[in-house]
């Protein structure tokens, strides 16, 4: 059974939804999953006046955070930030940066990887995210299994390097049928690909 660990950071509570439509469909494709939350780093004073923010954060404080360890165990890892300024968050990033160690005892490489982001709008930066995300995962030595237009739904939702959402510009926007798709096909995928190399 291909063990899949989907890692993500989510301030108001779009990740989170994405992130447990990715485990659902992973666990029909017949993979053992493992969700984790990457911490808040940022004191929940600063976000008190952001409703969505506050609940998220409240919701999945008590839940088990993300490690190295998570990576280590799985044969493949979806990760999931949502784009700031083009990029990922700064609470995903001090993740990234805090693997060093696994990095160097190559623990993080031979892994399958692919990742999934949100934006206020539609050209907020999704694609730049993915693909400075990736970079990362090369470093790793992953092997990087993004959708390309591998289904003919990725023709809907137009996004190659992986799954994007766009939460409108007070983040009320909810998943829609192109993106819960997008998510199905993302996370069969992996655990597919996955299956391949550890056969």
């Amino acid at each position: 059974m291909t063990k899949l660990a989907i890692l993500y950071y989510s301030a108001t509570g779009h990740g989170s939804a994405m992130a447990d439509r990715l485990a659902a469909a992973a666990e029909t494709a017949g993979a053992e999953v493992r969700v984790r939350h990457i911490a808040e780093t940022r004191d929940p004073s600063t976000f008190a006046e952001n409703p969505a923010w506050s609940a998220n954060y409240e919701a999945t404080k008590n839940k088990p955070a993300a490690t190295g360890d998570d990576i280590v165990w799985a044969d493949a890892v979806i990760f999931g930030s949502p784009t700031r300024f083009g990029s990922t968050a700064s609470q995903f990033q001090a993740f990234m940066d805090s693997l060093g160690g696994l990095w160097a005892q190559g623990k993080l490489a031979d892994k399958v990887y692919a990742a999934f982001t949100s934006s206020q709008t539609a050209h907020g930066g999704q694609e730049s995210t993915l693909l400075g995300l990736y970079t990362s995962l090369m470093h790793f030595g992953g092997i990087l299994v993004p959708p390309g237009y591998t289904d003919a739904l990725k023709f809907t939702d137009g996004n190659p390097y992986g799954v994007g959402h766009v939460t409108g510009p007070n983040n009320q926007n909810e998943l829609d049928d192109a993106a819960l798709a997008a998510l199905d096909h993302l996370a069969t995928r992996v655990v597919t690909i996955a299956g391949k190399f550890n056969s």
